[in-house]
């Protein structure tokens, strides 16, 4: 089996899950076009842990952790089923490059993970594992955490690291108001970071990204790029989607598709 590509996608606010715009429509061409994965393993920032944990429900709930929106986004769910073996072989996997990792055997998946799949693979007929992020963990250390993983792409796994490109909601704007320039500038930064396959600059990208700060005051919605880049593996090649895709002036939709 070819080894498949590693993702990383934007799921921007849960209202993404109702209005998909360019980057829903992008990311379901995207995953036509692709082998059909044996099992997904996604990391998003709404499961941070003090240990790595793999969730391991046979029937993983679909989990609504958000407040405020329309009820509409309440009545969605996502009803991929999970897999206890594949949970044992990624916990096995990262074992084997020193990782000490927890079955979770009661945990679903966060609106990080099925808000984007519901676009990817509507059928939710794929088995999904949500890995957690860790919150002192930094750049580096995601980045390992998906090089460990990167084994499994040859067994028929799609490894996703579902974040924002860009994630500063104290400047959110409701209206759908103008692109900010400082979004602009950091996406384009890490556009023309990762055609150069700097992979020493995107780690330390808050010393080296224009606006980095303000672009993302914390991390943890750009960890998963740094997941889904480790997870690649060597001499891939950065594809850019959904890139024209900015909602509320302030969440880039960006997704990247690394392959071979």
């Amino acid at each position: 089996m070819s080894p498949l590509p590693t993702l990383f996608v934007s799921h921007g606010s849960p209202m993404f899950a109702l209005e998909p715009g360019i980057a829903g429509r992008e990311l379901r061409a995207l995953t036509d076009a692709l082998p059909r994965p044996e099992v997904i393993v996604i990391a998003s920032p709404h499961w941070m842990a003090p240990r790595v944990s793999v969730t391991a429900a046979p029937r993983p709930e679909t989990i609504h952790d958000f407040g405020g929106f329309p009820r509409a986004l309440y009545e969605l769910s996502y009803p991929a089923p999970g897999s206890p073996d594949w949970a044992r072989r990624v916990l096995d996997t990262l074992a084997e490059a020193g990782i000490t990792a927890h079955a979770d055997e009661t945990r679903g998946l966060d609106h990080g993970a099925w808000v984007p799949l519901m676009f990817m693979y509507p059928d939710a007929d794929i088995p999904v594992l949500q890995i957690s992020l860790h919150p002192h963990f930094t750049p580096a250390h995601h980045y390992q955490l998906g090089r460990a993983l990167a084994p499994l792409r040859q067994q028929g796994a799609l490894i996703v690291g579902s974040g924002s490109l860009t994630h500063n909601l104290h400047e959110f704007r409701s209206d759908h108001g103008p692109t900010q320039a400082y979004v602009e500038a950091f996406a384009d930064w890490i556009a023309t970071t990762l055609a150069a396959g700097d992979t020493a600059a995107l780690l330390d990208y808050r010393a080296r990204a224009p606006h980095a700060e303000r672009a993302h005051p914390t991390d943890e919605h750009l960890l998963p790029l740094m997941f889904a880049l480790g997870a690649a593996g060597d001499d891939w090649r950065a594809r850019r989607i959904a890139g024209d895709d900015v909602r509320y002036g302030m969440l880039a939709m960006d997704a990247y598709v690394f392959e071979h």
